[in-house]
C-alpha cells in the first residue's frame, strides 16, 4: 500500500512562514491535484514530500514507512519517490533510453525496468533519439518514464506541462494521466489551472497562504466551494447580493434555492455561469455578446447590476431576454 499521509507539516524560509500545519491524505492509487495561486506553498509541500528539503515540524508517511518526523529525515534518494519538475528534466547529451535508465542500479537495468517504462509511455522506437530530436510531448513522456522506471511508491508532478502550448498541454496531460492510471501509481499533480485539476484528479486540494483550505472530489469542489475565494479559483463565479431565509435567497435574478446548511440573512450567492439559462424568469437587457463556438458569453444588465452569463450557442440573444436559474447556489456570509 502506498497511501501518503502528511500531518501538521510546517516550513519557513528564514522569517517567511510558507506552510502553516498542512494535513493531507492521498489514498493508494489515487491522483490528487494541488491547486492554488503562485506563492501559496504548493511546490514547497511537494519538495518536502520528495525529501529535497526537511520540514520544520510535522510528519510525512508513505505506506508504513515514516519519511519525515522530529529527528527523522529520509534523504530524497532513499524515498523511492518519482519526481517530474516543471522543465529542464532531461539530460540533453543522453538518449531517450539513457535518460529513462538514469539513476537505476545495474540490477534494475538488467531486469528491464527502463524498457518496461518506455513501453508503458509509448516511446518505443525513440530510444536512440536525443531530447532535441523529439517533440515537447515526447519529452514529457520521457520524463515520466524516468520517474516510473524505479517503480516508486509515489509520483510527484510539479506543473510539468507549463512549457507546452495550450492545445498540446491538454493532450499531453490526458496522456500522462492515462499512463499513471494504467500503472496504478499514486500521484500528486501541482497546478494552478482548475480545468487541469478537474480533468486529472480523483481529489483536489485547494491551497491558500500555506494551508489546504478545501479537499474534495472535483464535482463537490466546483459545486460547493467553501468561500468566494475558492469559488473564483476553481472557475468562473457569479456572486450576487442576497437575503437568505429558509433555504433560499432573494437576489436580483429572483429567488434562488441554496445548498444545504446555508447561512441566514445577508449573503453572497455564488452561481456558476452555466446555471443561468434563457427561460421564464427575470428580464435583462443584453449589452454585448461574444460567440465562443460551444457557448456565447453575454453581458447583461439588470437595473444597476451588470454580469456575464454563459448561454448555449443555440440560444437566441436579442436586445432583451429572460433569465432563469438552474440548480441551487452557494450562500456565503457577508
Amino acid at each position: 500500500m502506498t497511501e501518503l499521509r502528511v500531518e501538521q507539516v510546517r516550513k519557513s524560509h528564514g522569517r517567511n512562514a510558507v506552510l502553516h500545519g498542512v494535513d493531507l491524505a492521498v489514498p493508494s492509487g489515487a491522483i490528487v491535484a494541488l491547486l492554488g495561486a503562485s506563492g501559496c506553498g504548493k511546490t514547497t509541500l511537494l519538495r518536502l514530500i520528495a525529501g529535497f528539503e526537511a520540514a520544520d515540524a510535522g510528519t510525512i508517511t508513505l505506506g508504513s514507512r515514516q519519511l519525515e518526523a522530529p529527528g527523522i529525515h529520509i534523504p530524497a534518494e532513499q524515498r523511492r519517490i518519482g519526481y517530474v519538475p516543471q522543465e529542464g528534466t532531461l539530460f540533453p547529451h543522453l538518449s531517450v533510453a539513457d535518460n529513462v535508465a538514469f539513476g537505476l542500479s545495474r540490477a534494475e537495468r538488467r531486469n528491464g525496468r527502463a524498457a518496461e517504462a518506455i513501453r508503458l509511455t509509448g516511446l518505443d522506437g525513440l530510444e536512440p533519439r536525443f531530447p532535441h530530436q523529439i517533440s515537447g510531448g515526447q519529452q514529457q513522456r520521457t520524463a515520466l518514464a524516468r520517474a516510473l522506471a524505479p517503480a516508486p511508491g509515489l509520483i510527484l508532478l510539479d506543473e510539468p506541462f507549463n512549457a507546452l502550448e495550450l492545445g498540446l498541454r491538454r493532450s499531453v496531460c490526458a496522456d500522462v494521466v492515462a499512463l499513471l492510471r494504467a500503472s496504478g501509481a499514486t500521484a500528486i499533480l501541482v497546478t494552478h489551472d482548475p480545468d487541469e485539476a478537474f480533468a486529472s484528479a480523483d481529489l483536489v486540494a485547494v491551497m491558500r497562504q500555506g494551508l489546504i483550505v478545501q479537499y474534495a472530489a472535483p464535482q463537490e469542489l466546483y459545486r460547493r466551494p467553501i468561500d468566494a475565494e475558492v469559488a473564483r479559483l476553481t472557475g468562473h463565479a457569479i456572486l450576487l447580493d442576497g437575503a437568505a431565509r429558509g433555504g433560499s435567497a432573494e437576489t436580483p435574478l429572483g429567488r434562488v434555492a441554496l445548498q444545504p446548511d446555508a447561512p441566514e440573512g445577508a449573503v453572497k450567492v455564488m452561481l456558476r455561469p452555466e446555471q443561468i439559462t434563457v427561460g421564464a424568469g427575470v428580464e435583462a437587457r443584453a449589452l454585448s455578446s461574444v460567440f465562443r463556438g460551444d457557448h456565447a458569453l453575454v453581458t447583461v444588465a439588470l437595473g444597476d447590476l451588470t454580469l456575464d452569463v454563459r448561454l448555449s450557442a443555440f440560444d437566441e440573444v436579442g436586445e432583451t431576454l429572460r433569465l432563469r436559474i438552474h440548480g441551487p447556489g452557494m450562500g456565503f456570509s457577508t
